[in-house]
């Protein structure tokens, strides 16, 4: 059997405050299929707020390896909260067409692993939606998310 050990660069990309855009963390590419990013690291830094968007094709699976961080959702028209954190190691599914956001409420920065299914693709085009508070609270980005 015949072993080779491989060397590649991981992509890292700094992420932005849709509203201040200030720095308000990091995005790794842990794992890669071809073009497709099969795992990735987010890192939020303390009190960052990342979001809304949904995935119209792929779901998202979080586990949370470092600090804390609330996941905000809107499942059929209401807002849930979960919790992640370190110390539980809780995973949590998240399938298509619901709006996400990623909020650090901790003191450290917030690390979430994410799987997702299917893994992302570059090259689809108008897969993830993105929304106000505002387009969420008063249901006006169900129209977004037909159109």
């Amino acid at each position: 059997m015949i072993t080779k050990v491989n060397s590649e660069t991981a992509k890292k990309a700094t992420t932005y405050d849709l509203k201040t855009k200030e720095e308000n963390g990091f995005l790794i590419e842990l794992f890669k299929d071809g073009n497709k990013t099969v795992a990735y690291l987010s890192c939020a830094k303390p009190g960052a707020f990342k979001g809304y968007h949904l995935h119209r094709v792929r779901a998202a699976r979080y586990i949370c390896l470092k600090g804390k961080m609330k996941i905000i959702l809107y499942v059929n028209g209401k807002r849930e909260e979960h919790i992640l954190t370190q110390d539980n190691l809780n995973r949590l599914y998240i399938p298509p067409m619901i709006p996400t956001a990623l909020q650090n409420v901790g003191d450290e920065d917030g690390w979430l692993i994410n799987y997702p299914d299917p893994p992302y693709d570059p090259d689809l085009k108008g897969e993830q939606v993105d929304f106000t508070q505002e387009e969420l609270d008063s249901g006006e980005y169900l129209k977004k998310v037909r159109g």
